[in-house]
């Protein structure tokens, strides 16, 4: 019992300095999952195979973490997501170095002559698409910096296409199993593939996305409708975007090999462990010594460091059987009725994610669905896609539900754009309902019905 009140104490005392945001996020897992292994397996439990278990380092020498045709479920570290992240990583890295996505945005723009209205749909579209197969955080990153610059030589406020950047960010992020980090962590923990999510969030993502567009163009019709003069003598072409010819080019085929593995790796075999590894070889070995080092200071080691920490602590709760409990109360709640339970997952998900960071309720969550489907008549799937489309969708709600929101709003700010909560919530708030509503009304309909 001890076991679990100190698990339970590290991991909510882990979220309150998460939300707080005064101390570096993977300070605050590291040191929690130092505390877990020390007080919870070492003092309480007395127990160094729950330490083993929740380090998982044994996984690396299992042929099935590099080759398998099963579903591997993950335990403590998922080592998987912490390679494919890196490895994608890596590859986001050398495509950024070499002018990829500032080439991409102005072809866009360029494309659609550069129009208001043809770029506020053409970006919030280019945004979803971009994060199926790039994290969400980079999409944003590269994306306002862009549109920040064509509004101050169009002359035109970019915050209202901003909005619909970042929300889009994040919807079609739940669209396949490499978008947002908690897919990947809810798919190399379950065994699910590309396809697995596409086919199933995917269709909800799209349907999200449709209903997105026509709810944006509703709330910001009057801006879009303002006349504006559009001088392009200013606009930079999309051919000077380009860095390096020869490093684009290497960059584009890397980048179709790594959306060709993901697609078929549940034929191949290959898992997303080698995936990563194999996207962020090429990577290296393509940039050059010079370029080589480069790319390996740029990646993010710290949303990594923040991945292992927060599985330790996760680990804790699971091993010592509070999560295990916590699939119980609501298996009761619910009186073990699947759709109940499915619609139960969908928001609260969305409402958590809307006011803590998804990444650790993700994480936090999976282990209590996996009980929850062992327990009831629910389908393990569809609460793997009801948990993937609360926490992607609901981190849209509020300035700071997803990483995407919190990058995608300082980047602006420090171009002199402020959006305060209140403007965020005007534009993203109704969209976050109403997608969150289309999700839930299409699990029930797909897997109900």
């Amino acid at each position: 019992m001890l076991a679990k009140i100190i698990a339970v104490l590290i991991f909510l005392i882990m979220f309150l300095f998460i939300i707080l945001d005064k101390f570096p996020r993977h300070y605050i897992t590291l040191i929690s999952g130092a505390a877990t292994i020390i007080f919870v397996f070492g003092l309480c439990m007395h127990s160094p195979s729950a330490i083993m278990a929740s380090l998982n380092l044994d996984a690396f020498f299992h042929t099935s973490f590099w080759w398998t045709h099963a579903a591997e479920e993950s335990v403590g570290i998922n080592w998987s997501t912490i390679i494919f992240i890196g490895g994608m990583m890596i590859m986001v890295e050398g495509m950024s170095l070499v002018g990829f996505f500032r080439w991409l945005c102005m072809w866009i723009a360029k494309l659609v002559n550069y129009q208001r209205t043809a770029l506020f749909i053409s970006f919030m579209i280019m945004s979803a698409l971009l994060a199926m197969f790039i994290d969400s955080i980079t999409v944003i990153l590269f994306l306002v910096a862009v549109t920040i610059e064509l509004s101050q030589l169009l002359k035109f406020n970019p915050v209202p296409m901003v909005l619909g950047e970042i929300f889009c960010a994040n919807l079609g992020g739940s669209a396949t199993m490499c978008g947002d980090p908690p897919n990947i962590i809810i798919g190399t923990s379950l065994g699910y593939g590309f396809f697995d999510f596409l086919t199933n969030t995917g269709v909800a993502a799209l349907l999200g996305l449709i209903a997105s567009i026509i709810y944006f163009y509703l709330m910001n019709r009057k801006y879009l409708r303002q006349p504006f003069k559009v001088d392009t003598s200013q606009v930079p072409t999309p051919k000077s975007a380009i860095v390096d010819y020869s490093g684009f080019i290497k960059s584009t085929i890397i980048f179709i090999i790594a959306v060709v593995l993901l697609i078929s790796h549940s034929a191949t075999g290959l898992t997303v462990s080698t995936i990563g590894i194999i996207i962020g070889a090429l990577t290296i070995i393509c940039a050059g010594k010079t370029h080589a080092l480069e790319i390996l200071k740029k990646v993010d080691y710290i949303t990594l460091l923040f991945f292992i920490g927060l599985f330790v602590v996760v680990s804790g709760l699971e091993e010592t059987g509070v999560l295990e409990a916590i699939a119980s109360f609501i298996g009761k709640v619910c009186n073990g009725n699947p759709l109940l339970i499915v619609t139960v997952i969908i928001w609260v998900s969305g409402v958590a994610s809307a006011f803590v960071d998804n990444i650790p309720f993700a994480a936090t969550m999976l282990p209590v669905i996996k009980a929850l489907a062992s327990s009831s008549t629910a389908s393990l799937p569809t609460l793997a896609w009801a948990l993937s489309l609360g926490c992607d969708i609901g981190g849209s709600a509020t300035p700071i539900g997803a990483s995407a929101n919190v990058v995608g709003i300082s980047e602006a700010e420090h171009s002199g754009f402020e959006i305060t909560w209140g403007k965020y919530l005007k534009t993203s708030l109704g969209a976050t309902i109403i997608v969150l509503l289309i999700s839930n009304w299409y699990i029930i309909a797909r897997y109900f019905l």
